[in-house]
């Protein structure tokens, strides 16, 4: 069987204000510490066998962009959508823009969601 492939979508960590409560709300967070759980999610999958890279996109500028070219680069089993860019309520446009590029160039993907870093592997896990 063929290693299935799994693109998890964030948002580069370094542009995000952490002094904005959205994006504040573990006590102590900051672009280093979600880099880092971002990195551990992608190790995670590849060592249930699963081809896991990042896609880290900015607020909107070239997010659509930047998807679409990594979406055109291989084909997809599953895109995980990350929690930065579907529960801060000021991302609403961002999450239908990146769930559109999604739908229009990878269909035959399955669409999944974590909660936090640490279930990355379970979202998967639930659909490939």
């Amino acid at each position: 069987m063929a290693e299935k492939t799994v693109l998890i979508v964030g948002l580069e960590p370094t542009l995000i204000d952490f002094s904005d409560p959205a994006y504040g709300f573990v006590p102590g967070i900051n672009a280093d510490k979600v880099k880092a759980g971002l990195d551990a999610s992608e190790n995670a999958l590849k060592e249930l066998g699963y081809a896991a890279e990042q896609c880290l996109i900015d607020f909107g500028d070239t997010a659509e962009m930047v998807l679409q070219e990594k979406l055109a680069q291989q084909r997809y089993d599953c895109v995980l959508i990350g929690a930065g860019v579907r529960v801060v309520e000021s991302n609403f446009l961002l999450f239908e823009k990146v769930i559109n590029v999604v739908h229009r160039h990878a269909p035959q993907a399955r669409l999944c969601f974590n909660t936090r870093p640490d279930d990355t592997a379970e979202s998967v896990r639930r659909w490939v």
